[in-house]
C-alpha cells in the first residue's frame, strides 16, 4: 500500500494503516509524517473530557453528526483505558457510534492510552496529524476519563469541553483546580435529571473568580436526545471565533507544538537510555546502589544520561 499518496487521497485504509504504524513507533511512518507535515493545520481540533460516566462518547457522537449535517468532515480519537493483554483499547467507543462508523465522511479510531498519563495516548499528537494532513475539517479527541491527570487533552487541542453531570456533589470541588485550567466550554450532561441546575450553577460561581479574558459558557444539554447540541457547537464556533479574533489561536498553537516537541524529547531520551537494552544493566546496577544509599537517584539518572551521551555520536547513532 502506498501510504504516502493515500494519505492525500483521503483513502480510509491508507489512513488506519498510518495511525496503527505510528501507535508502533514504525521509522517509515513517522518519515512520511514528517514528510506530510506541510499539509497539515487546517483542521480545527476539539478535546472531549470529564469524569468517568459523563457521557462524554454519546456527546461527542453528536456534535460529530450534527456537523456532518453541515457538510464537515469529521475525525474522532477516542482514546480508552488500555487492555494489559493485548494493549489494545477496552472499551472501543465505535460501539457507541454504529451510525456514524458508516458514514464516509466520518473517521473513528479507538486508541489505547497504553499507560500513558494525562489522559491520551502517546500516538495522539500523530494520530490528529494524520486525520488532518488527510482532509478532516473537525477532529475530536475523546480523553479516558481520569478526571483532574487529563491535563494533557489542553495541549493537543484548540478547544476543550468539559462534559459534567448532576450529582457529583464535592466532587466538582475535587476536580475545580484542574477543570478551571483546562476547560473553554462546560456541557452539563444529563440535564434532565435532578441536580442539574445546581451543577450549573456551582460552576458559574467557580468561574466568577476567573480573570481570563475568556469566560467559558455553560451549557446543559441531554445528549441522548440530542438536546442543548446546536448550542454546545455554537459555544465551540464562539471559542474559535474568539481565539482568532484575539489573537491568541496561534500563540495556542506555538504552546502545543512546543509541548509536543518537549514530549518527543523526553520520549527518546527514555528510550534511549530506559528502553534500551544495552542501558538495561546499568539501570539495574544504579537502582541497586540507590536501594542501598551508596548512591542517590539524582546523581544515579545524570550519571546515567551523561553515559548514554558520550555513547552517541554527532549523527545521532551509537558508536561501534
Amino acid at each position: 500500500m502506498d501510504l504516502l499518496n493515500g494519505l492525500l487521497n483521503k483513502e480510509k485504509r491508507a489512513i488506519a494503516r498510518m495511525i496503527t504504524l505510528v501507535e508502533a513507533n514504525d521509522e517509515e511512518a513517522l518519515r512520511i509524517l514528517s514528510d506530510l507535515y506541510k499539509f497539515s493545520g487546517k483542521a480545527y481540533v476539539i478535546g472531549i473530557t470529564g469524569p468517568p460516566g459523563a457521557g462524554k462518547s454519546t456527546l461527542t457522537d453528536k456534535l460529530a453528526s450534527n456537523l456532518r449535517k453541515e457538510g464537515k468532515k469529521v475525525g474522532i480519537i477516542a482514546v480508552d483505558p488500555t487492555s494489559p493483554f493485548t494493549g489494545g483499547a477496552i472499551l472501543g467507543d465505535r460501539i457507541r457510534m454504529n451510525k456514524l462508523a458508516t458514514d464516509p465522511g466520518v473517521f473513528i479510531r479507538s486508541m489505547g492510552a497504553r499507560g500513558h498519563l494525562g489522559g491520551i495516548s502517546k500516538a495522539t499528537h500523530a494520530a490528529v496529524k494524520i486525520l488532518d494532513i488527510a482532509g478532516f475539517d473537525y477532529i475530536f479527541i475523546e480523553t479516558v476519563g481520569v478526571g483532574q491527570s487529563e491535563i494533557d487533552i489542553v495541549k493537543a487541542t484548540d478547544t476543550v469541553v468539559m462534559v459534567m453531570v448532576p450529582g457529583l456533589g464535592d466532587d466538582i470541588q475535587a476536580l475545580k483546580a484542574g477543570i478551571m485550567e483546562i476547560a473553554d466550554i462546560f456541557a452539563v450532561n444529563k440535564s434532565d435529571r435532578d441536580g442539574a441546575d445546581r451543577t450549573k450553577v456551582e460552576i458559574e460561581m467557580m468561574l466568577d473568580f476567573s480573570c481570563t479574558n475568556w469566560r467559558p459558557p455553560v451549557t446543559k444539554v441531554v445528549a441522548t436526545y440530542n438536546e442543548g447540541i446546536e448550542e454546545l457547537i455554537d459555544n465551540v464556533f464562539e471559542h474559535k471565533n474568539f481565539l482568532i479574533s484575539s489573537g491568541t489561536f496561534l500563540e495556542k498553537r506555538i504552546l502545543n507544538s512546543e509541548a509536543e516537541i518537549i514530549g518527543l524529547i523526553k520520549d527518546r531520551i527514555i528510550d534511549r537510555i530506559v528502553n534500551d537494552s544495552s542501558n538495561e544493566n546499568d539501570v539495574r546496577i544504579y537502582a541497586e546502589q540507590a536501594a542501598k544509599r551508596k548512591i542517590d537517584p539524582y546523581t544515579a539518572s545524570v550519571e546515567l544520561l551523561v553515559k548514554s551521551m558520550k555513547e552517541v555520536d554527532n549523527s545521532g547513532c551509537k558508536k561501534g
